[in-house]
């Protein structure tokens, strides 16, 4: 099995958790889920919050800024928290 490819559900749960291979198998599918929520937050509060939720490929450079402009405000939005606990404190 490839080392990017994610395991199904199915398969982990059947892994042999008390052998060394599989315990580490385990941690590994455990490691590579941790990742990708992280990076798929981002991706959430784009489309949910922003509405940016279909793009065609039709003027790549214009697409390109007004991403990079709406991970900038995503940022801002899952930190918005701290700032304004940072402005009232």
């Amino acid at each position: 099995m490839d080392w990017h490819v994610a395991m199904r559900p199915g398969k982990r749960r059947a892994l042999d958790k008390h052998s060394p291979w599989g315990d580490l198998l385990d941690k590994a599918e455990q490691l590579k889920a941790s990742v990708r929520a992280k990076v798929e937050h981002p991706f959430r509060v784009i489309k949910c919050q922003f509405g940016f939720t279909k793009v065609r490929y039709k003027g790549l450079a214009k697409k390109t800024a007004q991403l990079v402009t709406l991970f900038a405000l995503s940022n801002l939005w899952m930190a918005r928290r701290r700032v304004l606990r940072g402005a009232l404190g």
